[in-house]
């Protein structure tokens, strides 16, 4: 559902990592209609390309950088490219990460290198991600991060104790950093979608279309979330309207946790 701009971002500098696909891309397509200036970070020139110019052909402007969570020097050229010549950094929604995809394992033969990615993608690249973002803040003393986490970060799923891991250490990150940076009035949150509509899901469905009926009814509403519907919930964390809350884990995830 399409509503109207409030440009209530308008002058403000946003990065988003994971922006080239899903909930990343969703997200700066909406900060840019509210008025942001947003710069996408991820591995892949070509996506974050297309995300550029698709806010730009919906008048919007956005600008990107390559950059791996994994390596801290191009996630700190990352948040230099996001605060451009103002040298401000407004808003960061953290959205890189691996998931579980269609490979699950019980403990026992969950694989090592499996874990070892998990945390180093999703937490070590978060924490790397909000240490830079934070320097900019902190010295402005104003900002907001909205982390993506997801619904494993809150409950237990069978078969992906790695992933499900590093989504619960993602909000422990989010808690303590929150605490951090309260006194300065910075806040940060985490946000716990269900399964969304993305390429990824579309295809882990496509290749297993029993999961789709599986994977639907673990969702009380009856199906899964279109990316728009996560962003919907990052515009309102990364607003004003949200100005009283910090260091929670939201879920938006159509009733799972609920359960």
């Amino acid at each position: 559902m399409a509503h109207a701009s409030t440009q209530q971002f308008a002058g403000k500098n946003v990065l988003i990592t994971g922006g080239g696909t899903g909930i990343g891309r969703a997200a700066a397509l909406a900060l840019a209609a509210e008025g942001a200036t947003v710069t996408v970070a991820g591995r892949t020139q070509s996506t974050l390309e297309q995300t550029v110019k698709l806010v730009a052909g919906a008048g919007g402007t956005a600008r990107y950088a390559v950059a791996n969570v994994h390596d801290e020097d191009a996630v700190r050229h990352a948040v230099e490219v996001a605060a451009g010549d103002t040298g401000r950094l407004d808003v960061a929604v953290n959205s890189a990460g691996v998931d579980g995809g269609n490979d699950s394992h019980p403990a026992i033969d969950y694989p090592t290198e499996t874990l070892d990615l998990m945390l180093a993608t999703n937490v070590r690249g978060m924490f790397l991600s909000m240490k830079h973002e934070l320097r900019l803040m902190t010295s402005q003393e104003s900002g907001v991060i909205v982390n993506i986490s997801s619904g494993a970060g809150l409950v237990g799923v069978r078969g992906y104790s790695g992933y499900v891991a590093s989504k619960h250490a993602e909000i422990g990150l989010t808690k303590s950093t929150a605490l951090d940076y309260a006194h300065l009035g910075i806040r940060v949150n985490a946000l716990c979608p269900g399964l969304v509509n993305t390429p990824l899901i579309a295809e882990m469905i496509n290749e297993n279309p029993e999961l789709h009926e599986e994977l639907t009814a673990a969702h009380p509403l009856g199906r899964i979330a279109e990316p728009e519907e996560i962003a919907d919930a990052i515009v309102w964390l990364a607003s004003d309207k949200s100005s009283y809350v910090t260091g929670i884990a939201l879920p938006v995830d159509g009733g799972y946790t609920a359960r």
